[in-house]
């Protein structure tokens, strides 16, 4: 099913089921003994989520065999992606936060547990934004199991299509304070337009100190819609509604380093391919790698 500007999900459909999709690979990730990232809710949620294919992909109990477009080869270069991916914003949170930032906003927080899991110095104040029943779901079940959140947690219960700038700023945000702001896993969710809403939105409540990190993909100009549903054939022919062609906004966008250069912010971009190197991790073959090519991850700050 394509997208439309008023559709909704939960955890195990549409774009819901990709939260639950990343959160199992850094489930397979934290039990890597080369030890990257450490996520240990990440694991409950996605068997709380209750998509068997999520969870038999964390045990290891998928025939790979089986699926033609999953191989071995293929899984480990998605779980190492998704180590890498998690550690890079994990370590630019706790170096924004180590510099004084204390108000930490997750815009499309999913399953994500950063607000339970990363050593949030005293005072630090994270929101999370997202769907209403995807925030109760995590918010519950990381509850029934004794999880306590290491800063002071603050959730939002809005879709970001909706006006959240003015919840965010309802739910305490200290817009004369800097922000450090997390958009990972989102842009190619939104429309190009909808992207420089974001990033427009983010720098109205941002003053100088601020941090911002987020990835673009080069590769969505150039969508390979066929390649796409074919590497996610087993996916859906196990029950999983994900359909990564219909639910990606593709074509022309803006850079997100130039965009937000001209806005004001000093920020630079890593290729995936790079984080791989530093960490001494087999870069993926070709037929491997993700289908929308390489990834730039972006950070840096609001300049004064």
């Amino acid at each position: 099913m394509s997208r439309a500007h008023d559709d909704t999900w939960d955890l195990a459909s549409s774009v819901g089921a990709t939260a639950t999709m990343v959160a199992a690979g850094r489930a397979m990730a934290t039990r890597d003994p080369r030890g990257l990232i450490d996520d240990p809710y990440a694991e409950p949620l996605v068997r709380a989520v209750g998509v068997e294919f999520f969870t038999k992909m964390m045990d290891g109990e998928l025939e790979l065999s089986a699926l033609e477009t999953m191989s071995p080869a293929r899984m480990q270069a998605m779980v190492d992606g998704m180590a890498l991916r998690t550690k890079y914003f994990d370590d630019y949170l706790v170096e924004a936060t180590g510099a004084g930032v204390r108000q930490v906003v997750i815009l499309a927080s999913g399953l994500d547990s950063r607000a339970y899991r990363l050593p949030w110095p005293a005072g630090t104040v994270v929101y999370e934004i997202d769907q209403p029943q995807v925030i109760d779901f995590k918010t519950t079940t990381l509850a029934g199991i004794g999880a306590q959140p290491t800063a002071t947690r603050r959730t939002i219960p809005i879709d970001l299509r909706a006006d959240w700038p003015t919840a965010l700023k309802a739910a305490g945000l200290d817009t004369t304070a800097p922000v450090a702001w997390l958009a990972e896993g989102l842009l190619i969710y939104l429309p190009p337009e909808a992207q420089d809403r974001l990033f427009d939105n983010i720098t109205a409540l941002s003053v100088p100190g601020s941090a911002v990190a987020t990835e673009f993909v080069p590769g969505i100009i150039d969508f390979d819609a066929d390649r796409v549903r074919e590497m996610v054939r087993p996916f859906r022919e196990h029950g999983v509604d994900i359909d990564m062609a219909a639910l990606v906004y593709a074509g022309e966008r803006n850079h997100v380093v130039d965009y937000l250069t001209a806005k004001g912010w000093d920020v630079e971009g890593v290729p995936r391919t790079e984080l791989f190197k530093r960490q001494g991790l087999d870069v993926p073959q070709a037929e491997d790698d993700d289908p929308l090519g390489e990834i730039i991850f972006i950070s840096g700050t609001l300049a004064g």
